[in-house]
């Protein structure tokens, strides 16, 4: 795109039309040489250029002030593997016995922007996680001393405070309004040269499951082509009007023109309460989900519905394990509301508050109805179900593995009780085959299965006989109950 804008004010500065000539009725006279350009025919074009340049100029000039490097020490584990790390070693190293030396002070560097006049800066909970001390530079010079007055997470932002009065402050513009290929500017410190100003364009919106956050996205990231590299992290991303249009946190590579920016929308949304000091409280269901259609391998058992999210998980002890939700369902609306993918769906429970009924739109083999679900409180951490132990020999003898890869044995009270499981019918996996399509399909040891394509399941012989009636080539739904919690698998042959 740069070059294409570039290209077309060349041809301008050449005094090229790009509006379509009428054909001439007869062959032009010769063209005389002329040694250098007219300067009437070059001005037109040099003033466009000197435009957008002024406009370039002034977005630096109106945002910088207002930006602030931030240098934070922490304690060292003696694993530090930061990027920095790879810029800015030393040429030599005068200690010749490595692993024996005393771990020093980590020392790494990000940025920040002033949004109150008395010294309230936003920038990355990455960047002050661990913080022993946090030093906060400005661009006319000055230095503070800051505390960090409140994090979040899992939005990754966080509130930094200095004592200081009559700071200059940045405009924060309305993200929601941004659009795909306007202008972008970055402020930061990059590998630790203060106040780099990079452009380029706004080249995505509304991107998520950039991280591995336990199934549960809040922030759908602006995509910029954009110049970010480490130390740009909580520095503003501007308009060409120099207004705040998100916070830069991520990067996909050096040098890959892949950056990404939290919407500023949220970032003053989540930053705006932990300056009043207000716990951050979200609303949960407590189900992993996924989009409808992006399980190839599970299309031929949702015949009748196209469009929803799957509910994959229900954990433990959470709200909608409370209702009559079940794993294998598939949600099309939230109070009337239509969800088409996951993230859409996440987005409309965090809508809600804490303690609110919700009614979800349900389709479920081929019946829709309605399920009401009171919301609860997302926890800082969700409980994860501890590794299995292995079978004790004294265990009565398991089947032998199938050709999905399974080995299972009855699940009697002992076993249960042992193993300090909520069910008490079905049977237990005891192996998984490496490679094969139960591996694939995440099913583990001391999974409980409970049923086989809507079919109970109390023994081994009832198992077999429901994995022999089943088409393996439609795809065979397993119920699964996983140390408390429910979700499902699909074993499928070739799968």
């Amino acid at each position: 795109m740069h070059r294409f804008v570039f290209s077309i004010l060349i041809l301008m500065s050449l005094g090229i039309s790009l509006r379509a000539q009428p054909a001439p009725s007869a062959p032009p006279p010769a063209a005389q040489p002329t040694p250098t350009i007219p300067e009437e025919a070059a001005a037109p074009g040099k003033d466009v250029v000197h435009q957008l340049n002024s406009a370039f100029e002034k977005v630096f000039e109106t945002v910088a002030p207002s930006v602030v490097i931030i240098e934070v020490t922490k304690k060292s584990d003696g694993s530090d593997t930061s990027v920095d790390d790879l810029f800015f070693q030393p040429p030599d190293d005068p200690d010749p016995r490595p692993g024996q030396r005393t771990p020093e002070p980590v020392q790494s560097e990000g940025s920040g922007f002033i949004v109150r006049q008395d010294g309230f800066i936003y920038t990355n909970f990455h960047v002050v996680e661990g913080a022993d001390k946090v030093e906060v530079k400005l661009k006319d010079g000055r230095e503070f001393p800051g505390k960090v007055a409140g994090t979040d997470e899992k939005t990754d932002v966080a509130v930094i405070k200095v004592d200081a009065t009559n700071l200059p402050v940045v405009q924060l513009a309305d993200s929601d309004s941004v659009r795909v290929g306007q202008f972008a500017f970055a402020i930061g410190a990059p590998f630790k040269l203060d106040y780099t100003f990079t452009f380029g364009v706004i080249s995505g919106k509304g991107r998520n499951k950039l991280l591995e956050t336990g199934g549960y996205n809040i922030a759908d990231y602006l995509q910029t082509d954009t110049s970010i590299n480490p130390g740009n992290s909580g520095g503003p991303l501007c308009d060409i009007d120099g207004k705040v249009v998100g916070m830069n946190t991520l990067i996909n590579g050096l040098n890959r023109g892949l950056g990404f920016a939290i919407p500023s929308n949220l970032v003053n949304e989540i930053g705006q309460q932990l300056i009043s000091g207000q716990k951050i409280v979200r609303p949960w269901l407590g189900i992993r989900i996924e989009t409808l259609g992006d399980n190839p391998a599970m299309r031929d058992l949702f015949k009748g519905i196209d469009k929803g999210v799957v509910v994959r998980t229900i954990e433990a002890d959470a709200p909608a394990y409370k209702s009559d939700l079940r794993p294998f369902d598939v949600i099309t609306d939230v109070d009337g509301a239509p969800v088409l993918s996951d993230a859409q769906l996440q987005r409309e429970i965090l809508k809600k508050k804490v303690g609110q009924n919700v009614e979800l739109g349900v389709w479920r083999k081929g019946q829709t109805m309605k399920i009401a679900v009171t919301t609860g409180e997302l926890p800082n951490e969700i409980a994860q179900p501890a590794a299995p132990q292995a079978t004790p020999p004294s265990e009565p003898r398991p089947e032998e593995i199938n050709k999905f890869g399974l080995q299972v044995q009855d699940l009697t009270k002992e076993v249960a009780t042992r193993l300090k499981l909520s069910v008490q019918q079905g049977v237990i996996v005891t192996d998984v085959a490496d490679g094969s399509i139960a591996a694939a399909q995440d099913i583990r040891r001391e999974d409980v299965i409970t049923e086989v394509d809507g079919k109970a399941v109390s023994n081994v012989a009832t198992f077999r006989t429901a994995l022999t009636n089943a088409d393996p080539r439609r795809g065979i739904l397993l119920y699964l109950d996983r140390k408390g919690s429910r979700t499902f698998a699909v074993l499928k042959a070739g799968g």
